[in-house]
């Protein structure tokens, strides 16, 4: 089977995302791959494409026209609404998007989501990956009005309502460094005790925090090697977290960084919404870690999982009615 889309209208941060690019940040390159990674393998899941790529939406939303065949959907991730002509819109949904409907859709509270279908197309490489670095355009591209995508090996997917990852909730928590030797004890006290707001300012890069000043005692150091949940400071101690597009080096001190189970988080955080750190031990941050992935690797086996059977059965009318097998 085959499908061909088209996207009618497309928001400015809209673009082909896979799992990432690894082993070239020594040579400068970030790793781009999604913004939320939960909300990408979430999608990766449902449509059965481990190893494959989704669009990564965030406020301006799409609209997409099918225009040939049928395809299944997943839309995973900041509370994004879908709609098909117009029906109940609905967050967290897969469905199938049929020749001469119109897929809508719109922001939720978050800032990102993922919209990945249940088919094949061999979207442009750089270095190895699809992930897409919006700033040079390099990887499997952003995406614009117009944009045709002819996807084969499709198939259908049982209108259903996903269930939401597990809920994280409370402070941030972050461990301190690389290079909190550049911050006063004033700066280090406010970290864990100020109070600060994601604000509208982000994107692909890093997500800009209201709140108290860290100002760092100097800005004069050698640029040092940046990594995904960073806290860097500027001049000024205005903070931003850096996210999937970081710079692989900054001469911008790190008083802290952001464990990564809480770094989807940050970056999904609705403008204005209050956060407060906590300032944990490396130990600490390892376990943290580590079971936030065993309650969310369960969770992405239960989407891969749930109603399989029961939707392939469905989709191929495998039983078609009852059999009277008692002999006469």
């Amino acid at each position: 089977m085959q499908a061909r889309i088209i996207f009618e209208a497309a928001g400015p941060l809209t673009t082909i995302q896979d799992s990432g690019r690894t082993g070239v940040m020594r040579y400068g390159v970030p790793p781009s791959g999604p913004v939320d990674r939960l909300a990408f393998a979430a999608a990766m899941a449902v449509t059965g494409m481990p190893d494959g790529w989704a669009f990564e939406l965030s406020h301006g939303g799409c609209t997409i026209a099918c225009h040939e065949g049928e395809i299944g959907f997943a839309l995973c991730g900041g509370g994004f609404l879908a709609d098909i002509d117009g029906d109940e819109a609905r967050a967290w949904r897969q469905d199938t998007l049929r020749a001469g409907q119109r897929l809508r859709i719109r922001a939720g509270p978050g800032n990102w989501t993922y919209l990945a279908f249940a088919g094949s197309h061999a979207a442009p490489r750089w270095l190895g990956s699809s992930a897409t670095h919006a700033s040079s355009g390099l990887g499997g591209s952003a995406i614009t009005a117009g944009a045709a995508f002819d996807f084969t090996a499709t198939r259908p997917l049982e209108p259903r309502a996903l269930p939401p990852p597990p809920a994280l909730q409370g402070s941030i928590a972050v461990v301190l460094g690389p290079q909190d030797r550049h911050f006063p004890p004033d700066a280090i006290a406010n970290l864990a005790t100020g109070s600060f707001t994601a604000s509208a300012r982000f994107d692909r890069m890093g997500r800009v925090l209201g709140g108290p000043p860290l100002k760092p005692t100097s800005i004069s150091m050698p640029s040092e090697p940046a990594l995904r949940g960073c806290l860097q400071a500027d001049g000024e101690g205005g903070l931003t977290v850096l996210l999937a597009d970081h710079q692989t080096t900054s001469g911008y001190p790190k008083i802290a960084t952001v464990i990564g189970s809480n770094v989807d988080r940050v970056a999904q955080l609705p403008s204005g919404e209050p956060i407060r750190f906590e300032v944990i031990d490396p130990r600490e941050a390892l376990d943290g870690s580590r079971n936030a992935e065993a309650l969310n690797k369960a969770w992405l086996h239960d989407l891969s999982r749930s109603g399989l059977l029961e939707e392939r059965l469905w989709l191929n009318n495998l039983v078609d009615g009852f059999i009277d097998a008692k002999l006469s």
